[in-house]
């Protein structure tokens, strides 16, 4: 409401721009239980006056031109003090702390992926020092299980029993009988 209309309303006793587009005047108004006055009955009782009067003064002392003005225009100043942005704040409080609760899911889901490619990689060196390992003693097993080593190892021992034989296996055909 602007200081003029807050002159009007205090010099006639009416408002005469109501929010909904119509004369105010036109709109019936009552006061504590009494009867529907209009402004043009003009019968009004004095300390009825003196009473709408004191609080339209009270109404006027109250607003004063620092208030803000709810234009769609937005100031140099407006945006220099901030009132822009604690406006724009306010309007969209719960989609920032939306935006704030989406990143730092959104930071916690990385870091912990992170953690786990770390992981992985760890697991898949220590996975191929294993079959390096594997392959190693694979071909030392191969190694110590061949004839020339097996006889070495006996002739150190020198265990007579064991003795490789000198005429090639024989082998035995057998026909099966069906």
């Amino acid at each position: 409401m602007k200081k003029d209309d807050v002159e009007l309303i205090v010099e006639t006793g009416y408002d005469d721009t109501a929010e909904d587009g119509h004369d105010a005047a036109s709109q019936p108004s009552t006061e504590e239980g009494q009867g529907v006055t209009s402004p043009e009955e003009g019968a009004e009782s004095p300390e009825k006056k003196k009473s709408v009067g004191s609080t339209l003064r009270q109404l006027k002392e109250q607003v004063s031109e620092d208030d803000e003005v709810l234009t769609g225009a937005v100031t140099l100043r407006q945006i220099v003090g901030g009132d822009y942005l604690l406006a724009l704040v306010r309007h969209y409080v719960w989609f920032i702390v939306l935006v704030v609760l989406l990143t730092c899911i959104y930071v916690g889901v990385r870091y912990q992926c992170q953690q786990d490619v770390i992981e992985i990689s760890r697991l898949e060196k220590e996975l191929v020092d294993a079959k390096y390992r594997a392959m190693s003693s694979s071909s030392n097993l191969t190694e110590m299980c061949r004839q020339s080593n097996v006889l070495k190892v006996l002739s150190e021992n020198e265990d007579n029993e064991l003795t490789f034989p000198e005429q090639p296996p024989y082998i035995i055909e057998v026909k099966s009988e069906k």
